[in-house]
This record gives structure tokens, sequence and C-alpha cells, in this order.
């Protein structure tokens, strides 16, 4: 395969490349380093003794994604650098790259669970439960036996199973649930707002430095009139590919919310609320 056939099969293959990485990393910006060091090495790797190209590529890209998280834990890095970021777009269509990215994207419930698994589990999880490689393959990555490597995935489908419920499909109806939590709250009104919240609901705020949360439709909706003065300043959004908001202040975005809708109520609403990462993932 000459050089012109490489770099096309490559970008043929870059998006869901990119897709593999954000679910590994939870970081667009990582995620892109990724794909960007996994064409390095393939311009210096042997093409005629690689069988399966695609196969190659994939587990490289997780190999350095692997890498990456790995690295971020024995940096201790603040956890600015180890939350997830959410995939954001106001016209997705009017961007075709964003529009595959949001169709591939996970739910941002079940991405904030991916963050918190250790990187083995997450790197078996995500290759194995959601692009199907095969256990023998993730356990030469990983250095483990297959038996370990399945393990590892189905402790971490265990975490993924408690912690990230499968949202509605139907994102109108998603919409109209974050649709009357604005209103609700717009109009001030705790009835109103209490009966779009699961009774369990959790409400996550990942500020800059730490990870705030709330339980119960209670205490949330209590939360949101605290925060009613800003509820005529959202835009609708889609978040991780589900229906979700950006707040505006004074004109520039400051807060992203991400809502997990399940059975026609928000079982879930995780806040980004740091004002230098939102206008970057805002466009």
């Amino acid at each position: 395969m000459d050089t012109d056939e490489l770099a096309a099969h490559f970008d043929r293959e870059r998006l869901r490349l990119r897709s593999v990485a954000y679910r590994i990393v939870g970081s667009l910006a990582d995620a892109d380093d990724a794909v960007q060091e996994t064409w390095i090495r393939l311009q210096r790797a042997d093409t005629d003794e690689i069988d399966n190209l695609d196969g190659w590529l994939h587990t490289v890209t997780a190999r350095i994604c692997l890498n990456i998280l790995r690295s971020r834990r024995t940096r201790a890095e603040e956890p600015l650098d180890l939350r997830p970021e959410p995939i954001v777009a106001t016209d997705p269509h009017a961007d075709p790259e964003a529009e595959v990215l949001l169709a591939d994207a996970v739910g941002m419930a079940l991405q904030v669970v991916l963050d918190s698994l250790p990187p083995a589990d997450r790197v078996a999880f995500v290759l194995h439960d959601m692009f199907g490689v095969p256990f023998g393959d993730i356990a030469d990555l990983l250095d483990r036996t297959p038996d370990a490597t399945r393990q590892l995935a189905s402790r971490a489908r265990r975490r993924v199973g408690t912690g990230a419920p499968t949202p509605d499909p139907d994102l109108a109806a998603q919409r109209a649930v974050v649709d009357a939590y604005f209103a609700a709250a717009r109009d001030g009104d705790l009835d109103a707002l209490v009966a779009v919240l699961d009774p369990d609901v959790v409400l996550r705020a990942h500020g800059r430095r730490e990870t705030l949360e709330l339980r119960g439709a209670q205490k949330v909706a209590r939360g949101a009139m605290l925060a009613r003065a800003y509820a005529p300043f959202v835009r609708p959004a889609l978040v991780n590919g589900a229906a979700g908001a950006i707040a505006f202040d004074d004109g520039a975005p400051f807060a992203i919310l991400a809502f997990t809708v399940v059975g026609g109520r928000a079982v879930g609403i995780d806040i980004f609320n740091d004002r230098e990462l939102v206008p970057r993932l805002v466009r």
C-alpha cells in the first residue's frame, strides 16, 4: 500500500478511531492527540507486515489512550484534567464531522461512569462491549490473560449497569422534558420541577476543582430554583447526542447541562460550569 492509499484508508477510519479514543479518555483534545499519534506510528510501520490494518489502528489507538489514562493518574493532575468533557453542538448539521461524532457518542451519564473506572477496566469494556474487539486481542494490549480481561470488562459492566441508566431513545421526548424543566424554573414552580424529575435523580456539578452532587427530586428542584435567574438565558443543544442546554451570562456561555431522561423524567443532570472550559467546548 503506497503513501496515498495509506492516507486515504486512515482518513476513512479516522472518525471511528476518534470515537474509540473519546470513549476511553473522555476528552476530544486527548482523543485527537491519540489519533494523530496513531497516524504518526502508522507512517513508521511496515504495513506489509500488518494483516488487519483496521484492527492494528484500533489497537494502537487504544494503547495510546491507555498510556494517557495511566499518565494522568501518575501525575496526579487536577480534577479539571480528569473529568469527562461533553461533546456539544447547537447545530450539528452545520458540521458533518460533529454530526457523525454526536451520532456515535454515548450519553453523558455513561461517559461519567467510564471516567471513574480504572484504566484497564475502561479499555476492556469500551473495546469489547462497545466495539466488539475480542478479549484475546484486548488481553495482548493489557498484558493480561483473556480470562482476566473478561473479568475486567465484567467488573466495568456492573459499574455501568448501576450508574448509567439507558436513556429514552426518542430525542423529541427528551427535549420535552428538558424544556419543561427550564419552563418550571423560569416560572418558579417547584411542583412542576419535581414532576419532571425522577424521585432518585442525581445532579452533578462538575466544577474546576471538584464535583458537587445533589440527590433526590426535592433537593435538585430547590437547587434549580436558586439558579432560576439564568433559566431565561438557556439555549437548546445536543450534549453527547442527548437533549441538553447551554446557559449564557451576558451573552457568553458559562454552563453546559446534560440531561439523562428515562421513562419521561430526568434521572440525571450533569452540569459543566468551568468558565474556561465551557467557551472552548461551545461552538
